[in-house]
């Protein structure tokens, strides 16, 4: 592993472990705590009030560590602006839903307009700006890609779309959507140093933001990353698989976001359909595990173990 790789690790680490103990406590104050759904699990409902907001943490520590190194490593740019970019859009979203206290937050054609202007910039960046190709490498067939021409910029935006709100969804259990991409992040770090891409250090200052951030939102949680977190995690990964030109691999490492995207989709659809029945007794998916009697600790462990597997797999045919 090279210094770069090292010191985008610590360097992120420490901003976000030092960060914590002041923002948290300042959010606390503005009285920005998470508002808990009465219809879901009820063991959530102790959560009330924790802070939310709390990707701000990850954003601060990460932006902080590229600006270091974003002279020596360009490509870096389109994954930071993707990060950013779904970031603000959260925040956005937090801020007027627990400080202006509507609890809707951003409407939703608002929030997807917002979501597809930013997609929409980042793949004119990368098709202007970029030496970068939409073609996607084909998991398990090395040296294949995939290349649907002028319908690769639909897919770019099918795929950007979906992950952030994949991961969106999987921000529902303390530490689960941390736990889950850190885990995802040391296996971009990977691909990125093995294959001199030149974007470790947005990679591994994400590794080093998260592992710091769950020193804090670990069960039980004393911060939530919120929409301004989950969204900026959501286009990190995104615009990191399309950068590696590994889009299709998210549905391998990524397939908890998958899971629990299809999982909604699937309850919404057969509830409709089916005059209110139900496949799961609660979606997203962590929820159902929760009312089968499993712990938050248990539900984390297992999702990240299977990313961490699927992680494993995905390296073997890179």
């Amino acid at each position: 592993m090279s210094k770069t790789c090292i010191l985008s690790v610590m360097i992120s680490f420490a901003v976000s472990a030092v960060l914590g103990p002041i923002v948290i406590p300042f959010l606390r104050r503005l009285k920005v705590g998470q508002t808990v759904r009465d219809d879901g699990p009820q063991t959530h409902l102790k959560k009330t009030g924790t802070p939310t907001m709390g990707g701000i943490l990850i954003l601060l520590s990460v932006l902080a560590t590229c600006i270091i190194f974003l002279k020596d490593h360009p490509l870096m740019i389109p994954v930071m602006f993707l990060t950013v970019g779904f970031g603000l859009i959260g925040f956005l979203d937090d801020y007027i839903k627990v400080v202006l206290r509507r609890s809707m937050g951003l409407r939703a054609i608002e929030k997807f307009s917002a979501q597809v202007l930013v997609t929409a910039v980042f793949a004119y960046y990368i098709q202007h700006y970029t030496d970068l190709s939409l073609a996607m490498k084909i998991p398990f067939w090395q040296g294949k890609y995939l290349d649907f021409g002028a319908w690769n910029l639909f897919l770019l935006f099918f795929i950007v779309l979906g992950t952030v709100n994949g991961v969106n969804f999987t921000d529902g259990l303390d530490g689960l959507a941390a736990s889950v991409t850190v885990i995802i992040a040391v296996f971009f770090s990977v691909i990125a140093i093995g294959t001199h891409t030149a974007i470790e250090p947005v990679t591994c200052a994400v590794v080093g933001a998260l592992m710091a951030f769950l020193l804090f939102n670990v069960h039980p949680a004393s911060v939530f990353m919120g929409d301004t977190g989950s969204l900026a995690l959501g286009g990190f990964v995104a615009a990191t698989a399309y950068v590696l030109q590994m889009p299709l691999y998210i549905a391998l490492v990524g397939v908890i976001y998958l899971a629990e995207v299809f999982s909604v989709i699937l309850q919404v659809t057969y509830f409709k359909c089916t005059n209110g029945r139900r496949i799961f007794k609660m979606a997203p998916l962590h929820h159902h595990f929760e009312l089968c009697g499993w712990s938050e600790t248990q539900i984390v462990a297992l999702f990240t173990m299977i990313t961490a597997l699927m992680c494993l797999l995905a390296l073997l045919h890179i």
